[in-house]
């Protein structure tokens, strides 16, 4: 279609991977709100510049701001929400091991794929629009998160407050393995077990004492058991701290534990299984906190519908869009999508690498999917949606 060449024509590759340069050369490690309120203030700036309005909420506990990005402010009804985060899982240092730079089609650096390659392109594609005298069709609020790589723990207030006035959520979290996107993922749960034992000496007095690992040993057993991969069902117990000396019956024990699954019964499930565990060690207690912090995202009628606009756009563009059939990480849309907000989730840059030190994107996918995502804000209308 002609109207999605000329707006390929607008994308300019060079001066989006120079604009990225700076993004990523600025590191945002999740709990440093000092450095990623530094990028913030440069999102924020050129947001400015690209004609959005810029509302910014102060962070907390450590986390740093977020911003809500919008095209047309006063304009009742709907709305087209995309959501983007800035902080990255890399330490201060990263850039040291994981320069930026160019290498064939690989463009490396941290949080280059997860997620700011994805945040850069919606950012380009409302640019890209305007560069053509084009416009969404509903108002777009773009919300770029501080906490996401944390688990949202800040953010997601945000996130579901603006997911209420929403038509349908695109999330640019990067594409998987070949330019697929996502329609469904996994919930994700965090739990944490606390065992209190009886300290005695290991050689002289060992029956006199309750070993406070022995129970955690035993509960990471029968947990991690529970995991079925048929089932999309998995029990990672991933933190262990026990234990003062090797001569001593450790007293105290505590556990992180990560499940992920595939649907709101599974989640009841394993809420009811986790609140019913008590000690089987005689002389130790036992707590356990936690719960859901990312519901399931389950792929419904209206984002099937999504999906197939958006596989139509990207055959118009040139391109083969698929899915995978669910994937077992999380991501702000599952927020969105547990409000029955039809999601579209993966939509950002293609690459590999993300939370290691081959993290890269595709320069090859740069325009196409920044097109995608122009052509989405430019068509995605209630209408379009069973």
């Amino acid at each position: 279609m002609a109207e999605l060449d000329s707006l390929q024509d607008a994308i300019v590759v060079d001066d989006v991977i120079e604009g990225l340069r700076k993004w990523v050369e600025m590191e945002t490690p999740s709990r440093d709100a000092e450095a990623v309120n530094g990028l913030m203030d440069i999102v924020a700036a050129e947001a400015t510049a690209a004609g959005l309005t810029v509302e910014r909420y102060p962070g907390r506990d450590g986390f740093g701001d977020a911003l809500r990005l919008e095209t047309r402010p006063d304009e009742n009804g709907p709305r087209l929400l995309v959501v983007t985060h800035m902080d990255t899982v890399h330490p201060h240092g990263t850039l040291e091991d994981l320069p930026f730079r160019r290498e064939g089609d690989r463009l490396y650096g941290p949080g280059i794929y997860d997620m700011k390659g994805g945040a850069y392109l919606a950012l380009e594609a409302v640019r890209a629009l305007a560069k053509t005298g084009r416009a969404s069709k509903l108002p777009l609020t773009i919300l770029v998160m501080a906490d996401e790589e944390a688990g949202s723990p800040v953010g997601r207030d945000l996130i579901e407050a603006e997911a209420a006035r929403a038509a349908a959520a695109l999330v640019v979290e990067p594409a998987r393995e070949g330019g697929r996107i996502v329609t469904a993922r996994n919930g994700a749960a965090r739990y944490r077990l606390s065992a209190v034992g009886k300290p005695a000496h290991s050689g002289s007095r060992h029956q006199d004492g309750a070993s406070a690992i022995r129970e955690i040993a035993a509960k990471t057993v029968g947990l991690e058991a529970m995991t079925d991969y048929g089932k999309g069902l998995t029990v990672n117990v991933g933190v262990v701290e026990a234990g003062t000396a090797v001569n001593v019956i450790p007293a105290r024990a505590e556990a992180e534990i990560d499940i992920r699954m595939p649907d709101l019964e599974t989640a009841d499930a394993i809420e009811a299984r986790m609140a019913a565990l008590t000690a089987e060690i005689p002389g130790v207690t036992l707590t356990v906190s936690g719960g859901l912090n990312r519901p399931p995202m389950e792929r419904t009628p209206a984002v099937s519908a999504l999906f197939e606009l958006a596989q139509e756009l990207a055959a118009d563009i040139g391109f083969e869009l698929d899915t995978v059939p669910r994937t077992g990480g999380g991501s702000d849309g599952n927020f969105t999508a547990a409000l029955g907000v039809p999601t579209l989730d993966g939509l950002g840059v293609d690459g590999a690498g993300a939370h290691t030190l081959e993290e890269h994107l595709l320069v090859s996918s740069i325009k196409p999917r920044c097109a995608l995502l122009a052509g989405l804000f430019e068509t995605v209308g209630p209408e379009m949606l069973p």
